[in-house]
């Protein structure tokens, strides 16, 4: 049951995803969490390294869509500058988001990856769809109440994880 919540790869941060890795693995779509992964939860619009960082994929061919548990407003204000596929209040970890950015992006699952900040939503949730999944280090130590709670557990998921996977 453990192994539900490991990630496939587990890097510092997004900077490290190895594209011409993922190409070869035939992945050509890229489903990102927005809190914490990419920006702190309280900051409402994309980075220019952010928007960068996704020309960069949009150029190498990726299909890129957001999918975050926030609202309908941070979400699409956060997208603005991006100008990629989005989904709302996804319900991570229920897979029912996973598949809607599947079809979205016009693949399958064996062609996407999720990249995202926590186990319990976005690890265990990818991992339900049947997607590779990438855990990066949360961008900064503030966190929604709720999300500081799994933060502790989540540590000890992590060193096991270390512990077996070296």
């Amino acid at each position: 049951m453990i192994k539900r919540l490991y990630p496939n790869l587990y890097l510092n941060s997004i900077n490290e995803i190895d594209t011409v890795a993922l190409k070869q693995e035939g992945i050509k779509g890229i489903i990102f969490d927005i809190d914490n992964t990419l920006v702190p939860y309280d900051v409402l619009d994309p980075t220019d390294e952010i928007i960068s960082f996704f020309e960069r994929l949009k150029s190498e061919g990726f299909q890129i869509c957001l999918a975050s548990n926030n609202t309908e407003d941070r979400v699409v204000r956060f997208n603005k500058g991006l100008k990629v596929f989005a989904i709302h209040k996804s319900g991570k970890p229920s897979t029912k988001s996973f598949k809607r950015a599947l079809e979205l992006m016009h693949l399958t699952s064996n062609q996407a990856v999720i990249v995202g900040d926590q186990i319990f939503t976005d690890v265990f949730g990818g991992n339900r769809a049947n997607l590779k999944t990438i855990l990066v280090k949360p961008v900064s130590e503030k966190d929604e109440w709720i999300t500081k709670v799994k933060r502790g557990i989540e540590r000890k998921v992590i060193a096991h994880y270390e512990k077996h996977n070296r």
